[in-house]
């Protein structure tokens, strides 16, 4: 049974594979670097990792199949770097959340606003001075 709302657009497959690319930490940190240093060779970048090769290769593999990296021969080296088109569609999901976020906090912030005045305003008399001071004989 599907309890998902029908309004709710589904992402693509390819939407899918970038958002599980983007779930390990060691894959974002590959992004990181690729986005950081430019293109690097597989040796380079995975002498930054405590790991064995292959399971390196493997998060390279992934980054590949969801577009964000793309490899390149240079004689027996492959070169390895940062595809952005996919990040793209990754900011474009994510902004409305980004919107929405900033409205409710900018409601906040009014709020908080308005009780402060309101409070420093219940705590000064006519003249401007605190009410709460003792008055001097």
């Amino acid at each position: 049974m599907d309890v998902t709302p029908a309004a709710v657009r589904r992402p693509s497959p390819k939407e899918d594979t970038v958002f599980a690319a983007l779930a390990s930490p060691v894959r974002r940190e590959v992004l990181r670097l690729l986005r950081e240093d430019g293109p690097q060779s597989v040796q380079d970048l995975a002498s930054r990792f405590a790991m064995a090769r292959p399971s390196f290769s493997e998060h390279l593999r992934v980054l590949r199949e969801a577009g964000l990296v793309s490899e390149r021969r240079d004689g027996r080296r492959r070169l390895y770097r940062l595809e952005p088109v996919p990040l793209v569609h990754v900011r474009d999901w994510l902004d409305p959340y980004e919107r929405f976020w900033r409205d409710r906090l900018s409601a906040l912030r009014h709020l908080l606003d308005g009780t402060a005045n309101d409070t420093a305003d219940d705590t000064a008399d006519d003249t401007g001075t605190r009410a709460h001071q003792e008055e001097r004989p």
